[in-house]
């Protein structure tokens, strides 16, 4: 009875312990970074009036349409992002009242929270030239300009309101308070990367998607350069001058002048959408047979080593600095290895597998270099070189 007793709790605790790295790998798997500079498009619930608002006063905004990355939504339409007032002066007879706002909290429509650090931008032209003139300022509302109930303008990057409302000039002139309605949409531009949850495939338009895959990038820059927009390296980066030149082309087209490449700016560019990214990704029989080869390596070199199942080593034994890399090198792939054969049998996304193909190759060469260094036997050099052609047709953009 005792021994069918462990038993059932040996099994008991192996089905624990299987849920819980399987619930681990899934985690990060979904896991999505959403770039700084994105902008998220969000409307007020209540009204913003520099006569009545105080600093230090928090707001809610709805975001207006989903949002998605690479294909899969991170921030569903009908999630809040809260807004708090940094600074309100109300408008007197010699100038106009001012607001400056700044975002620091999304929550999802489950109810989960995320910190954010975002500040108001414009998608008015004119508006973002005047912000963008210095990339230090505090971006405000003024009173008595602009179609929302306050125009949006940079006043410098000083500390004091004086300062601020000094560097505003002429902007305050007509003297009229800041009012902006309920249901007003605003622009949000995240100043900081945020990493979000992954949730179900955008089905239908890809409008809201925002594309941040090296290739969507490289294809959109190269589209870009040949209308003259952009004038910078094709790299695949998206950085400010990229996102500049996305947002004079969607202001020209009479887009949203976001600065995102999003779905709408794609197709007007002529973006392939439906097109697989360049690269290769392995079969999903292809990916399990590298992932049991790598674990296998791992408990050969576990073997060699004369180490425990828990990592316990010989105290009887010298070990060399470089047999111990190339063990933590291996483990290391073994794991990515797992991660990958999840990407792939997952078959809902080839754009993520190949960029998953190409850090797996990143983990096979940190395990080339330990190899170097390491006294591996003849048994684990043949079991790598296998795994090495098993990915061969992965290893073929240079990972830097």
């Amino acid at each position: 009875m005792r021994s069918m007793t462990l038993e059932k709790t040996r099994r008991t605790l192996g089905t624990i312990a299987l849920g819980l790295i399987a619930a681990s790998s899934v985690s990060a798997q979904s896991r999505i970074v959403l770039p700084a500079g994105s902008v998220i498009i969000v409307r007020t619930t209540s009204p913003l009036q520099s006569a009545s608002v105080r600093t230090g006063q928090t707001f809610e905004t709805t975001v207006e349409e989903g949002v998605g990355i690479d294909e899969y939504t991170v921030i569903p339409a009908g999630s809040r992002i809260r807004g708090s007032v940094a600074l309100a002066t109300p408008a007197t007879r010699q100038q106009s009242g001012v607001i400056e706002v700044v975002f620091d909290r999304l929550t999802l429509p489950d109810g989960s929270t995320f910190p954010i650090t975002g500040k108001l931008t414009s998608t008015d032209s004119a508006e973002r030239r005047q912000i963008e003139s210095d990339p230090n300022a505090r971006v405000v509302l003024v009173g008595g300009r602009g179609g929302i109930g306050g125009a949006i303008a940079g006043a410098g990057s000083g500390k004091s309101t004086n300062n601020i409302l000094a560097a505003l000039g002429g902007l305050l002139s007509e003297g009229r308070d800041v009012n902006v309605p309920a249901g007003t949409a605003l622009a949000v531009e995240l100043e900081r990367a945020v990493t979000l949850r992954g949730g179900g495939r955008l089905r239908g338009s890809e409008a809201s998607t925002i594309y941040t895959a090296g290739e969507r990038v490289r294809a959109a820059q190269q589209e870009l350069a040949r209308l003259n927009y952009y004038r910078g390296p094709v790299s695949g980066q998206l950085d400010d001058a990229t996102r500049n030149a996305l947002f004079a082309f969607q202001v020209d087209r009479g887009l949203r002048g976001t600065g995102n490449l999003d779905g709408r700016t794609a197709r007007a560019l002529g973006l392939n959408l439906s097109a697989d990214l360049s690269g290769a990704a392995l079969s999903p029989a292809a990916a399990s047979a590298v992932r049991r080869d790598a674990q296998s390596i791992v408990a050969r070199q576990r073997s060699d080593l004369a180490a425990s199942s828990v990592g316990r080593l010989s105290s009887s034994r010298a070990y060399a600095q470089g047999d111990l890399d190339l063990w933590f090198a291996l483990s290391a792939f073994a794991d990515n290895a797992l991660l990958y054969e999840q990407i792939v049998m997952s078959d809902t996304n080839h754009d993520a597998a190949v960029l998953a193909g190409r850090a797996l190759v990143g983990a096979a060469r940190r395990v080339d270099a330990a190899m170097q260094t390491a006294r591996a036997s003849a048994q684990i050099q043949n079991a790598w070189a296998t795994v090495r052609r098993q990915i061969n047709t992965l290893d073929v953009i240079p990972i830097t």
